[in-house]
């Protein structure tokens, strides 16, 4: 049995999280994400 995760929704699961727990670390979270994203879009890897 394979278990194929996809990044992007696991990094906004993980960021959704950490806003619950520490609502002032909002910014960095959005900001942390937004690079995330954008690199993987850079390398080609996900859907974006």
């Amino acid at each position: 049995m394979t278990l194929h995760i996809q990044l992007a929704p696991l990094i906004s699961l993980a960021a959704g999280i950490a806003i619950l727990v520490f609502p002032k670390l909002l910014n960095y979270i959005v900001a942390a994400y937004l690079i995330a994203l954008g690199v993987l879009g850079l390398l080609g890897y996900g859907s974006f």
